[in-house]
């Protein structure tokens, strides 16, 4: 399925991968890649896991690429949707050797790479691209045993991408922040899969608290630790009544 929001076609490709294609025809992907979801690799592995299908996925029309973190850094999730004169913007924490998969070195990837911190505003590709702190609260639920944050201040960020005038806030894996409810969004694409980052319920309060035109989750059902009652988070962000719709 694919949403039309103002202008807008957006599609949730699985996992957190977002593509965003403007009226003008720019295309703008967030997270590509990762568990198979572009390489037709992704099956469920739980009955009645709600997700999209993974797909032989490589149309590499993308003008714009964004990576949060590490987790995210999908090397060949990147070349099978960059166009060859893409501009590929990655967070500053992202390294080949925080993560024990195969990928190539950032600084080796064959396109225009830009690396950015929490507070990048630049014009990119015709797309206002905005990041914003992304991390898990020490002092919270999503830790591991040793109670470090699965996701550290200052290891990754999210995106406020304005697209022909249209907004969409990707918060990356994070928790919800302060500063996140004063955003200006009009498409709202939270992570509500738990464990690592913002749950359904905390994602639907700040999808209360933002007032967007529009709210489309991701990053949930990809595997079990991410499983998650999207009809119930439809509802509570329903019952605020902002407009939500889900995309698989």
């Amino acid at each position: 399925m694919t949403v039309h929001h103002r202008g807008l076609r957006v599609d949730w490709l699985g996992y957190a991968t977002l593509r965003i294609e403007g009226p003008d025809g720019t295309v703008v992907y967030v997270d590509p890649g990762r568990y198979g979801t572009l390489t037709g690799g992704w099956e469920p592995d739980s009955d009645g896991r709600r997700h999209p299908s993974g797909r032989d996925y490589r149309p590499e029309d993308g003008d714009l690429v964004c990576v949060s973190h590490v987790h995210h850094y999908d090397s060949d999730g990147i070349e099978r949707v960059a166009r060859a004169d893409a501009t590929v913007v990655v967070h500053e924490a992202v390294h080949h050797s925080e993560t024990s998969r195969d990928v190539t070195p950032v600084r080796d990837l064959p396109y225009n790479v830009l690396r950015v911190d929490e507070e990048t505003d630049k014009l990119l590709a015709d797309v206002i691209v905005r990041t914003t702190a992304a991390y898990n609260d020490p002092d919270g639920p999503y830790t591991r045993e040793n109670g470090e944050p699965y996701h550290p201040e200052g290891t990754g960020c999210g995106f406020l991408l304005d697209v022909a005038g249209t907004t969409v806030f990707w918060p990356g894996d994070t928790d919800v922040l302060d500063g996140h409810a004063e955003l200006d969004v009009s498409l709202f694409c939270p992570p509500i899969g738990g464990s690592f980052t913002m749950d359904r319920r905390e994602a639907a309060a700040l999808a209360a608290d933002l007032g967007p035109d529009l709210v489309l989750p991701t990053h949930y059902d990809t595997f079990a630790a991410l499983e998650t009652d999207a009809g119930a988070f439809v509802v509570d962000v329903a019952d605020e009544g902002v407009p939500v719709v889900l995309d698989y």
